[in-house]
């Protein structure tokens, strides 16, 4: 593809490990509140609580935490034991030190791609979380710049390509989120490619398919060298 500039990837679930990490998590917050409520409904009243709170906290293990202490408390009426909120909070602490675990092919993809395009990251989450996976993924080295986004709409992505000075049709996002990594990209007038990740937060679902022009899915990352370098 000459026409094109400047390759994004996302990096949660898209170069490495990080929704089942979630998960887990979840599910321990859920049992810990057990003799309040049943797991099932602890789960989707942490879902209402996070959703509530978005505006406020953005996306990130740091508002992920707040929102658990804050379910809990409603959870339990504040009748839970002290101890339930620290377990809360070693429960963030444990998902704020998580191995990096790339995902099959990235590195290889990255390295064979970069003497061709700019290869950007752009992200969301919490900036010093991010930037802490980042350089412990070994994988900075190749990246001309780094975004972190308070969130991903149009005006999120005009923004980054202002900043990269080019047009949109000389970016392409490559992600695992068809909500945040295609869709508004394709609107934008770019290019997208949808990497699908067996595990999905229910707020990045979207309940249609997905038909555009400059739109393309592949089912692992490797398959991207025979679409970027090799068409």
């Amino acid at each position: 593809m000459q026409h094109l500039k400047v390759i994004a990837f996302d990096a949660d679930d898209t170069l490495w490990v990080n929704e089942p990490y979630f998960r887990e998590t979840e599910d321990k917050f859920c049992a810990l509140l057990e003799d309040f409520m049943p797991l099932h409904t602890a789960q989707k009243a942490l879902f209402q609580m996070e959703m509530k709170n978005l505006k406020l906290y953005g996306y990130g293990v740091k508002g992920f935490m707040l929102s658990m202490i804050e379910s809990a408390l409603e959870i339990s009426n504040h009748q839970a034991n002290p101890v339930v909120y620290e377990k809360i909070l070693a429960f963030g602490k444990e998902l704020l030190e998580k191995p990096i675990e790339l995902l099959p092919g990235v590195e290889e993809v990255l390295e064979k791609l970069q003497p061709h395009y700019r290869i950007v990251v752009a992200t969301k989450g919490d900036l010093l979380d991010q930037e802490r996976k980042l350089k412990k993924s070994g994988l900075e080295k190749y990246f001309h710049h780094i975004e972190i986004m308070s969130d991903k709409q149009v005006a999120d992505y005009e923004k980054l390509i202002r900043h990269l000075d080019i047009q949109p049709s000389e970016f392409m996002m490559i992600g695992n989120s068809l909500k945040s990594d295609v869709l508004p990209v394709l609107e934008m007038g770019g290019h997208a490619v949808h990497v699908p990740f067996h595990t999905i937060w229910e707020h990045e679902r979207i309940d249609h398919q997905v038909e555009h022009e400059n739109f393309i899915q592949v089912a692992h990352a490797n398959e991207l060298l025979s679409v970027l370098i090799y068409s």
